[in-house]
């Protein structure tokens, strides 16, 4: 074109929306048919869902707006209940070249266009490895359970001999530890007492537990006394002073001194066993009185003095702890 000349063309063939401005629709523009508004332009326009991609595929039906369209557009024909994608990539367009769509080949390890499997080498060790665990724990049982029953005594094995837990002896002593025994304390004999006034030996009289039968007899006087010297006394304390005498059926009593104290009570020669009256062989028992000593040596005194009634005979003389 040169200037000042338009060609061939009419102003309302240049502007292909002139149709729509007053001006234009004055000098006769008109919307276009099927070209969209362009001039000479192809008409490409197709209905929705017409169009295939390397496959038959059903025309999509027209909805209304507002309304959802049915299912199974775009699903190729002869082919129902399986499904398929709407939407298929450039690739797979019939035209576009090469169909180069890939698939993965599970559980194949190789490569050349091969997916990667899962790591089955991986599970197959962390496999065995719990069985090796399985067992080793079942074996550190069955030693521990081996090593409790030899620990409790009931292993079946052939030994017979004792084990640590059961004693050689089967004495009760030897399971069970042994209490100390209390040391023996002080006795005293008729021969072994310190005599005082008209008191003497004397074996006339059967029954005396003393050694050789003896006694000291003659005790019935005003002034006669026997002695005892207690040595070697473990420790202090209450202890029972034990007499063995003999009277004539007859209760009889004399006076104690403990390491030269008086006792406030005298000692009771009373005829416990209820012997007959002057039969001295008949009279023989015990009595005894509570006394207090000391650790080491003592000194026991029975004495006839006024008051007393002194008709009695003297054997043996011992000590015991307090009950």
């Amino acid at each position: 074109m040169t200037p000042g000349n338009n060609g061939a063309s009419t102003p309302e063939d240049d502007d292909p929306f002139g149709y729509l401005y007053e001006d234009g629709q004055a000098r006769g523009a008109q919307p276009p048919s099927a070209s969209y508004g362009y001039p000479n332009a192809v008409n490409r326009a197709r209905p929705v869902g017409e169009r295939q991609y390397g496959q038959q595929t059903q025309q999509a039906p027209t909805a209304q707006y507002g309304q959802v369209p049915q299912q199974g557009y775009g699903q190729p024909q002869g082919a129902p209940g399986q499904p398929n994608a709407h939407y298929q990539a450039p690739e797979s367009f019939s035209g576009g070249g090469a169909q180069t769509t890939r698939q993965q080949g599970y559980g194949n390890g190789g490569g050349g266009g091969r997916g990667r499997g899962p790591n089955t080498k991986g599970l197959l060790i962390g496999a065995i490895a719990v069985v090796a665990a399985v067992v080793i724990g079942i074996s550190v049982a069955m030693l521990g359970g081996d090593d409790s029953d030899k620990a409790s005594g009931n292993d079946t094995g052939a030994s017979t001999g004792p084990t640590t837990q059961e004693s050689a002896d089967p004495s009760p002593s030897a399971s069970k530890s042994k209490k100390p025994e209390a040391a023996e304390l002080p006795k005293a004999e008729a021969k072994t007492l310190l005599l005082g006034g008209n008191a003497a030996i004397a074996s006339d009289v059967p029954g005396a537990k003393s050694e050789g039968g003896v006694y000291v007899g003659n005790f019935n006087s005003v002034g006669s006394s026997v002695t005892w010297k207690v040595e070697d006394l473990a420790k202090s304390g209450q202890y029972r002073l034990y007499v063995q005498y003999g009277i004539p059926g007859v209760d009889a009593n004399a006076t104690l001194v403990v390491n030269g104290t008086v006792q406030s009570r005298p000692l009771n020669l009373k005829n416990f066993a209820e012997s007959p009256k002057g039969d001295y062989a008949k009279g023989w028992q015990n009595t005894w009185s509570l006394v207090t000593l000391n650790k080491g040596t003592n000194e026991i005194k029975i004495e006839c003095n006024e008051g007393n009634q002194c008709d009695a005979n003297f054997d043996q003389l011992y000590l015991k702890p307090p009950e």
